[in-house]
């Protein structure tokens, strides 16, 4: 049998064996669109979530509290005694506890670092009268393309193509592994490389799907934008989703159990999920640290899904990203090769 007849029938079976897994069908095609509409409509649209603010009830009384009180965007959870409003602080369950609300400068209680608990002392600012609200004219974001539903779907979208690359290829080797079944193939003139490449190639296969139904929800219903030619938008998907692809076969290519694969991946995955710009900018970690950052394959992919989409950017304009996607195809599934083992 030659090569290509050879990979054409591996990647065939892997494609069969993957339908045959209900489980594996849910995680790569329901469970992102799932994730997808939570978080779409979570930001979508809405007005602001209340700052909750504690106090004590013996100065309930107060002016500063009543104020706060008929503040619309202020909720007030009131306890008997301050060790209970403590440890609701410290909890996360109130965003700061206001004392001594009755006296000229009253204490507001807090973590500077948590968004939450600033947008709280700048609501107490407001009900002392410290900002006049009227002084600023509210424009609220309502394009599409400015949206914080728009910067956050492109980096849903590439962390579904990780998640499933390293998990889809990863896992199914490990299991094969533990189950013997690798073993066994090592007496047939079958080739590594060809093996390997069925898994990459059985991927891909249902990526189009996957792509189409994730891309159709979020340009469709959540009013995402899609501003670049679908031609360079489906190809830095199907490059973001070999390069995961070629990072599953590594991190399985010599642990000789699940849990050992479940760890490697967990640990691949963990410095992107931290700092590859999904949720927030990762301009906000130390400008020593964005390099590194930078270099990271769904850093990469995402910077060029927000390119494409939300700027219209054309290929030049991304052709970094891609050199670095590229690399880690190449170089992982080149070390996979290598070092892979059949028990």
């Amino acid at each position: 049998m030659g090569r290509w007849a050879e990979i054409r029938e591996l990647t065939r079976h892997r494609a069969l064996s993957f339908l045959r897994q209900p489980e594996a069908v849910f995680w790569v095609f329901a469970f992102p669109i799932v994730l997808a509409a939570v978080l779409g409509y979570a930001f979508k649209s809405g007005a602001p979530p209340p700052s909750t603010i504690a106090v004590l009830e013996s100065e309930s009384g107060t002016e500063l509290v009543a104020r706060l009180e008929a503040d619309s965007l202020v909720e007030l959870q009131r306890f008997a005694d301050r060790d209970s409003a403590e440890l609701a602080l410290r909890a996360g369950k109130v965003d700061a506890l206001l004392s001594d609300s009755g006296a000229a400068e009253p204490t507001l209680r807090l973590d500077p670092v948590r968004a939450e608990a600033e947008l709280a002392r700048l609501r107490v600012l407001l009900a002392r009268g410290r900002v006049d609200p009227a002084e600023l004219e509210l424009d609220a974001i309502t394009e599409r393309g400015s949206r914080f539903v728009d910067f956050l779907f492109p980096g849903l979208l590439g962390m579904n193509l990780m998640g499933t690359g390293l998990w889809a290829i990863g896992f199914a080797v490990a299991d094969l592994r533990q189950r013997k079944v690798l073993k066994r193939l090592l007496v047939t003139p079958m080739r590594k490389s060809s093996f390997l490449a069925s898994f990459m190639l059985s991927r891909l296969l249902f990526l189009a799907l996957e792509i189409i139904v994730l891309t159709a929800f979020g340009v469709w219903v959540l009013g995402v934008p899609l501003r670049a030619g679908l031609v360079q938008f489906s190809l830095l998907c199907l490059l973001g989703a070999a390069s995961f692809a070629g990072l599953g076969l590594l991190a399985a290519a010599r642990v000789r159990t699940i849990e050992g694969a479940s760890g490697m991946i967990n640990l691949i995955m963990m410095p992107m999920w931290l700092g590859s710009g999904i949720f927030f900018s990762y301009e906000r970690f130390p400008d020593a640290v964005q390099p590194v950052l930078r270099l990271l394959p769904l850093t990469a992919l995402v910077d060029a899904l927000r390119a494409t989409m939300l700027e219209g950017a054309g290929l030049a304009a991304v052709l970094p990203e891609v050199a670095i996607l590229g690399a880690w195809l190449v170089v992982p599934f080149a070390v996979a090769l290598r070092i892979f083992r059949w028990a």
